[in-house]
């Protein structure tokens, strides 16, 4: 079963009058799309009319993503004196993320930065990466560590220099490290809630209007594997 938020049980990890930082669930789509489903947006509108008792529209502004089987800190804009802020924060990739991801094996060495060109297929929503520029493709530049070996699988932790479509997922599917859960790049069978074990972990960034640096961390989600890694 999918877990998704809603506006009582949504996972609030910072909130002020210009910013909003929630810890997304598996189930989650960031933005509407062609499911029809309720994307977290609206979730968090409805979580901020319902707190402040706000009548009428509320501003909300999206200014990053993820994948919707991944988890992991998202933030919104409360204000339209945040937003273009922030979006040019993290267009200047001034905002530092670092995600986990539980794969099948450890990678060839213990810590390493792996350059791939990723070109996307529209078609099957799938990014394949190449080692040399091919027709279409782009950079793309990651950093991992070796966190932890578990029983069965080993805990990565991942720090994205570049922010393609499904970066983390192709990269390291395409040095034989596929992530737990992900049927689409390799993993032998999918999570029962449809989850990845992929989880945007850690963001820190200067305030868009306070100008204060802000650390946020996500509580992983709750599960055997995942637990394993704390």
């Amino acid at each position: 079963m999918k877990t998704i938020s809603t506006k009582k049980n949504l996972q609030v990890l910072y909130e002020d009058n210009h910013i909003i930082i929630v810890n997304k669930r598996a189930g989650d789509i960031v933005q509407g799309d062609k499911t029809g489903d309720k994307p977290l947006s609206e979730v968090v509108k409805e979580y901020i009319a319902d707190k402040y008792n706000k009548t009428g529209n509320v501003f909300l502004g999206v200014v990053h993503r993820l994948d919707r089987p991944t988890t992991g800190i998202i933030v919104f804009a409360r204000t339209s004196k945040a937003l273009p802020r922030l979006n040019k924060l993290f267009a200047e990739k001034k905002a530092k993320k670092t995600y986990w991801a539980i794969v099948n094996k450890m990678p060839p060495i213990s810590q390493d930065t792996l350059t791939h060109w990723l070109r996307k297929n529209p078609k099957n929503n799938k990014s394949t990466a190449f080692a040399k520029e091919v027709a279409g493709s782009k950079e793309a530049i990651l950093d991992y560590t070796v966190k932890k070996k578990l029983d069965r699988y080993v805990l990565l932790e991942i720090a994205l220099h570049t922010g393609r479509h499904h970066q983390i997922r192709a990269q390291l599917s395409a040095i034989g490290c596929k992530i737990k859960g992900d049927l689409k790049y390799g993993f032998d069978r999918s999570n029962k809630d449809a989850s990845i074990h992929l989880h945007a972990r850690k963001l820190v960034f200067t305030h868009p209007v306070k100008k204060e640096l802000l650390e946020i961390i996500a509580p992983l989600p709750n599960d055997p594997v995942w637990n394993a890694c704390l």
